[in-house]
């Protein structure tokens, strides 16, 4: 019988042929470090999380780090990141972010196995990497920020760490015959650790909620003391009622709460409107500053206009219809005294984001406004708090800045907004479009009668007509509903006979100067999107 001997770990020879860091380790064990080191990085998470509270206004480490990351492959990204996620692009980014962050502590963990000083510094690296991205962001707050990412990689290093050393047990080293030493304790069972480590992120994951719902809490106290608006000195009425009810069709004013939101800011930067002011310099005679307070003294005008992103296929919903209350940009522009030669008029915001438009869309008679209120009550935060510009006939991302703070009278050729050196036109100007919005695609209907209905849309020129098309046959007037004006969306119903099987309803618009919208099929990028909006049904 074999005599088996006891070693306690002093007695081994670290020049053993046999060292820890030659021989292959077993999987449980990278597992197991793996874990330590995921749940690592979701303890420095949340711990960033809570340091933020201090001041809950600005952005956290990992926002300036999302943020950052819009900015550098936004062009890139921009349209499949709308076309996949739509106006939930922003929580993609945030659940990706948290996915990658805690994959990346995973796999320090899982190298840490062997080299346990690879934890501490890829945390370190970690930290730095966020205070040089916040130290960047002028809407961190770069002391908090600082704190955060230090203490969140002291936090998430030492609780990786600790897992480790933990779950390694601490019984002494046995070494057998049959059974080589390879520089590891006897561990914990697979149940202890599975039972710990489950606990532990169930109690990060609560913290993480407590501390986002009591930031989101004060933001929410934060945005809510909004000064009275005064009545407009103009008022452009919205249709009382439409000739006809379609269920399901759009409303002609958009409520707020549905009005989409597609911007760069992560999150919607929170502006104290009592320190707030709008300057407009460059190709001009003279500076021109304006407050919060003065803005709403002025002789202010309510207008319904359509505005769209360019980022909305055929057929999408990243379109919407509002009451705007604002100034003209007009009487602010005509005070500055817009200098010859230039061609553009470039709108910041308090993040740095910028959009330019033709000068000519600001002083041609449309109505272009500095818009501080929305559907009756001040713009909410996530729209541009405490003023934004609406220039009617321009996609969003060349003219409609929200939480605006710089207006430059520039050229064209001198300076570009944010996304037209990433490949998106200089102009934007909206394209003739139409929508079906009942029956929905792939919708089951009787036979008969059916109601089909939706809204077009060709802002600052006006719909003329709008048309039908079932299957192959001709195209079909519809009836028009009502419109305030030439710069919003008219909604539109066509009575069909429908009959047994399956059909395909196609719908197209003519703008006022008879214009007939285009059946060619392109994408957003990098002007707009074209095509006629097709649909599939089954009746009966």
């Amino acid at each position: 019988m074999a005599q088996v001997r006891t070693f306690s770990v002093v007695d081994l020879d670290v020049s053993d042929p046999i060292e820890a860091d030659e021989a292959p380790l077993p999987a449980p064990r990278r597992a197991r470090s793996a874990l330590a080191g995921l749940l690592g990085a979701a303890s420095a998470l949340v711990l960033i999380e809570v340091v933020t509270l201090f001041d809950a206004t600005g952005r956290s480490v990992t926002e300036t780090v999302q943020n950052r990351f819009i900015a550098d492959f936004g062009g890139s990204l921009k349209d499949f990141a709308v076309r996949w996620f739509g106006q939930n692009d922003k929580a993609a980014l945030q659940v990706g972010t948290a996915i990658v962050v805690l994959a990346l502590g995973a796999a320090l963990g899982a190298a840490a196995a062997r080299r346990r000083w690879l934890v501490p510094v890829g945390f370190a690296a970690f930290a730095v990497l966020g205070i040089v991205v916040a130290v960047g962001d002028p809407l961190a707050s770069h002391a908090v920020a600082v704190v955060a990412a230090v203490l969140g990689a002291v936090v998430g290093a030492g609780t990786a760490l600790g897992l480790d050393r933990w779950w390694a047990g601490a019984a002494p080293l046995v070494v057998t015959p049959d059974r080589p030493a390879r520089g590891e304790r006897e561990a914990l069972s697979r149940r202890t650790v599975l039972t710990s480590g489950g606990a532990l992120a169930g109690a990060l994951l609560l913290g993480t909620a407590l501390a986002r719902s009591a930031r989101s809490s004060y933001r929410a106290t934060a945005t809510a003391v909004r000064k009275k608006l005064p009545q407009p000195t103009r008022r452009v009425a919205t249709p009382a009622t439409q000739p006809f009810d379609v269920p399901g069709i759009s409303p002609y004013v958009t409520p707020t709460g549905d009005f989409y939101r597609i911007d760069t800011a992560l999150p919607a930067p929170i502006v104290d409107a009592d320190t707030w002011k709008l300057t407009i310099s460059g190709l001009v005679d003279r500076e021109v500053s304006i407050t919060y307070d003065e803005l709403l003294a002025r002789n202010l005008v309510e207008v319904p206009i359509t505005i769209q992103c360019v980022s909305n296929y055929v057929g999408g919903d990243l379109i919407g219809n509002a009451r705007w209350l604002g100034l003209p940009l007009k009487e602010l522009l005509d005070e500055a005294g817009i200098q010859a030669g230039a061609t553009q008029v470039m709108g910041e915001s308090v993040d740095g984001f910028t959009a330019g438009f033709p000068v000519e869309a600001a002083i041609d008679g449309r109505d272009s406004l500095l818009a501080v209120g929305m559907n009756g009550h001040p713009l909410p935060t996530e729209h541009g708090f405490p003023a934004r510009l609406i220039i009617p006939g321009l996609y969003g991302y060349v003219s409609a800045t929200k939480w605006i703070t710089k207006i430059r009278l520039t050229t064209f050729e001198a300076e570009q907004g944010y996304w037209v050196p990433l490949g998106w036109s200089a102009k934007g100007p909206i394209k003739l479009q139409s929508r079906i919005d009942v029956p929905r695609d792939g919708a089951s209907v009787g036979t008969g009668r059916q109601a089909v209905g939706g809204v077009a849309w060709a802002p600052h020129t006006g719909v003329k007509a709008v048309q039908v098309k079932v299957d192959d046959g001709e195209w079909a007037d519809a009836e028009l509903g009502s419109v305030a004006s030439v710069d919003t969306w008219v909604q539109w119903r066509y009575e069909w006979d429908a009959t047994d099987g399956d059909h395909q309803l196609a719908v197209r618009a003519v703008d006022a100067k008879g214009r007939v919208q285009t059946a060619a099929l392109a994408d957003p990028a990098p002007d707009g999107a074209t095509g006629h909006h097709t649909i599939g049904v089954r009746v009966g």
